[in-house]
Order: C-alpha cells, then sequence, then structure tokens
C-alpha cells in the first residue's frame, strides 16, 4: 500500500496543479485530471479469488496483458496504466461550509474527460445539485470492456486514494487536507463501477463516512455485498435507479434484503436520509442511463435530496 507521505508529496509535485485563494468561496468552477500515486491502475497483484495473477498473459515482447471476459486480451501499457482521477469543485463552493465528497465510478468503454466530463455530464449534474460537494472519479480500464477495480480489490488501498484526493482538494479550494480527510462520501457508481463499488463495501474502506451509495444501472455481479451492506448499516441511504441490463441483479438484491427483513420502496425517494432503501426501474437506455434513467439528470435529482449539504 502506497505511503501516504510519499502520496502527498507526489500530488504537490504535479505542475498542473490549479491552486484556489485560501478558505475563499470559489467564484468559478475548476475541474482537472492529475495522476495520482494510489490509483486502481497499474496493478500487479491477483484477481480477488487468488487463482491467477491479474495480468495474465505475456507477448513475446514482454508486455503484460490481461484477459478480460468480456473484451478478451487488453495490454497493460494501453489499458492499465492510466492513474489519471478526475478531481472538481463547482462555482460557489464554501470551504467554511459543511462538505460531502462525491465519489464517481464510471462504467466499461470510458475516459474521464470523453464520458465522465462530457457525455454523461457528471462534473456539471454535481454542480447543478446544489450541494457543497466536491467530486472525485479515478480512471479505472481505459475505454475498454472490463470492469476491474485494480488496486481497489486490496482492503485499505481505497482510504489511500482518498488520502490522496483530499490534499488534491485542499489545493483547489484552499482548505486544509483535514476538511477533506474527515467528510463524508457518497460512494455513485454505473454500470462496470458496481465491481469498485462492492469491494470498498466488502473491504470496509472509509466505512464511518459513508452516508450511502447510489447505483445507475450497476448491479451485475455481487448482489449478496450490496444487500449484506444494506442490511449491516440501516443508518445509511441506497438507491439502485436500474433498466433491463441489471433488472436481474437489483431483483436478487431486493429478494436478499426480504430475507433479512428490510423493506424496500419502489418510488423515488423525498430525502435522501438515513435508512433510505430504493429501487428504481426504467426503460431507458443503458448507454445514456446517467443522463437520462427515471428522470432526466438522475444523480443531480438524487444529490439534490440530499440535506444538510447545502451550498
Amino acid at each position: 500500500m502506497p505511503d501516504r507521505r510519499a502520496i502527498v508529496a507526489g500530488l504537490l509535485a504535479t505542475a498542473a496543479f490549479p491552486v484556489a485563494s485560501e478558505g475563499a468561496r470559489l467564484h468559478k468552477a475548476i475541474s482537472t485530471i492529475v495522476p495520482f500515486k494510489a490509483s486502481p491502475f497499474p496493478y500487479r497483484g491477483e484477481l480477488p479469488d487468488g487463482e491467477a495473477p491479474f495480468l495474465d498473459v505475456t507477448a513475446a515482447d514482454g508486455r503484460r496483458g490481461h484477459t478480460s471476459p468480456r473484451g478478451g486480451i487488453y495490454w497493460e501499457d494501453e489499458t492499465y496504466s492510466d492513474r489519471s482521477t478526475l478531481l472538481a469543485v463547482p462555482k460557489g463552493f464554501d470551504p467554511a461550509k459543511l462538505a460531502v465528497i462525491v465519489v464517481f465510478f464510471h462504467g466499461n468503454g470510458a475516459t474521464l474527460q470523453r464520458d465522465v466530463v462530457g457525455r454523461q455530464r457528471v462534473v456539471a449534474q454535481v454542480e447543478a445539485s446544489g450541494l457543497n460537494a466536491v467530486l472525485v472519479a479515478p480512471q479505472f480500464a481505459s475505454n475498454a470492456q472490463d470492469s476491474s477495480a485494480g488496486n481497489f480489490w486490496t482492503p485499505g488501498y481505497f482510504a489511500s486514494f482518498m488520502a490522496e484526493a483530499a490534499h488534491g482538494l485542499a489545493r483547489l479550494t484552499g482548505a486544509k487536507a483535514a476538511k477533506f480527510e474527515a467528510a463524508p462520501v457518497v460512494l455513485v457508481a454505473y454500470s462496470g463501477g458496481y465491481n469498485p463499488a462492492a469491494s470498498i463495501l466488502k473491504n470496509g474502506d472509509i466505512s464511518g463516512r459513508l452516508l450511502g451509495v447510489i447505483l445507475l444501472d450497476a448491479v451485475f455481479d455481487e448482489a449478496d455485498i450490496f444487500a449484506n451492506w444494506v442490511a449491516q448499516h440501516r443508518k445509511r441511504f441506497f438507491v439502485s435507479a436500474y433498466g433491463k441490463s441489471s433488472a436481474s441483479g437489483n431483483a436478487e438484491i431486493r429478494q436478499l434484503l426480504a430475507g433479512q427483513g428490510v423493506n424496500a420502496s419502489s418510488d423515488p425517494p423525498r430525502r435522501l436520509e438515513a435508512g433510505t432503501v430504493a429501487f428504481l426501474a426504467s426503460d431507458a437506455a443503458h448507454d445514456s442511463f446517467v443522463t437520462r434513467s427515471f428522470v432526466g439528470n438522475p444523480l443531480q435529482w438524487l444529490l439534490a435530496r440530499l440535506h444538510g449539504f447545502a451550498r
């Protein structure tokens, strides 16, 4: 696991990092993509079941690759070497007020700038929610049909990632890093982002700071992990909006929860608060689900119902 002091030193050395005035309300939005030391990839460990190394293919020229169930062989230098993380702070963010960190895990075939910022408008949706929130979104497998969590499979690694993010956000906002090291977190996963999300919930990383989980057409496996987390964290919220792609996975979670005596709603919640458990069906297309599902801009709509963090 990376040493936190080394992480901070590496982050502060990133020349492209914009810096805000100390403690001032932001008069314009700031968004940047920077390399992290504690990134999901490169990853040189084993698969979660421990039966094989993640990089299970070696070419004649020494290149190493991973065999993805959906995409075939992807090479490390092309697909699993991008250390980028998107950090974004909306206009009007006030470092003096309570703040929440929104962590977004993208799906398959994605890159941060093209998809998370552009096509899915995640930065814009967080800003439009009215929350005094900041956004953190790491790059997983780059532009590939692969949901692997990489280093986030390792217990404790996501906590190191969040520690590095705290120092980056401090640079952006002018606040002290301690503010973001203790800030509550909302975890959002779209599509293949379910895999790293499930790993983090299973490992218990930052569990004391996690307000809740939002899934956007994102349950394709690990239903038992999500159900167990919901049942064991009744003071957190859990909202899963889904289409045809992940309907069966959501039905499985709901069935498991019913077996543990947890009631779930099928109606959009009026508030995101402790104990909210909702499954929201939609016939929207999977590829555009982040911008149009049970409502337009569903992430914005849901975050706007999280009270206590008004900008």
